[in-house]
């Protein structure tokens, strides 16, 4: 799962247009509409920290983790406001006690390379789970990586230097490889050059609802990503939302 190492210092330049804004009034629309309006947060994978401290910003105590060292420094260097950033693999992650709600974005739940590690971090997540919070997440399809990504080459080019994203999906795997390479402009003309390749798996949503089961969670709704209806055949990115069940049903 190592990613993001060298490429952590130039993540926010190049992510700069993903609308962070609409996406945390998505998620806090999502909690406040379980009741969930203030309280202990927890964000997996929450890179060099943009929504978490968006998040903190609408009145979260937010916790943040990742697992990259070097995202976590980046999300430090900004205003704390009460934020605790915690260095931890999402598979073995460690809180000091429950919160009301998880949330995971930015297709962190797609790294999960194995079936087993994504219900791993399920147990987790309903672990730490105030008896009836809430879990929030995104994952891309398999339409997506298929339809949309497949074998691209994609580039973006900037003042401050370019991307370059070389993609293959393998369909029968569901694994998407992605090479990245960066030219960041530096002094006197030269260019500094970053190179990571990085894996995503596709999961079907009927595995992903039973994992959450065997995992005490039951799932809640889920969504199209981008317009929040209901999921189509070509929805490229997809919201879920589960309950902590189990704990409720002892108390």
């Amino acid at each position: 799962m190592e990613a993001y190492t060298g490429f952590a210092e130039v993540y926010d330049l190049f992510m700069e247009d993903v609308p962070y804004e609409a996406w945390k009034d998505f998620l806090v629309r999502q909690l406040q509409g379980q009741g969930i309006e203030d309280g202990l947060v927890l964000e997996l994978g929450c890179g060099t920290g943009r929504m978490t401290r968006l998040l903190a910003q609408s009145g979260y105590d937010m916790i943040g983790v990742d697992a990259s060292e070097e995202m976590l420094c980046i999300a430090r260097e900004h205003e704390s406001e009460g934020i605790l950033y915690l260095a931890q693999d999402m598979r073995e992650f460690e809180l000091y006690g429950t919160v009301r709600a998880v949330v995971s974005i930015c297709d962190s739940m797609n790294y999960l390379l194995e079936e087993s590690d994504l219900l791993q971090v399920f147990r987790l997540v309903n672990n730490y789970l105030d008896p009836g919070g809430i879990f929030l997440f995104d994952l891309n399809t398999d339409y997506k990586f298929r339809e949309l990504m497949g074998t691209q080459t994609f580039s973006e080019h900037r003042e401050q230097g370019c991307l370059v994203w070389d993609n293959y999906y393998d369909e029968e795997e569901k694994l998407n490889e992605y090479a990245l390479t960066i030219f960041l402009r530096q002094e006197h003309g030269l260019y500094r050059k970053y190179e990571e390749t990085h894996y995503e798996r596709s999961y079907e949503l009927r595995q992903v609802t039973d994992l959450l089961e065997q995992a005490g969670m039951e799932l809640v709704c889920v969504c199209d990503g981008d317009d929040h209806g209901p999921v189509r055949e070509d929805s490229g990115r997809v919201y879920v939302m589960a309950r902590e069940c189990r704990k409720a049903e002892r108390t």
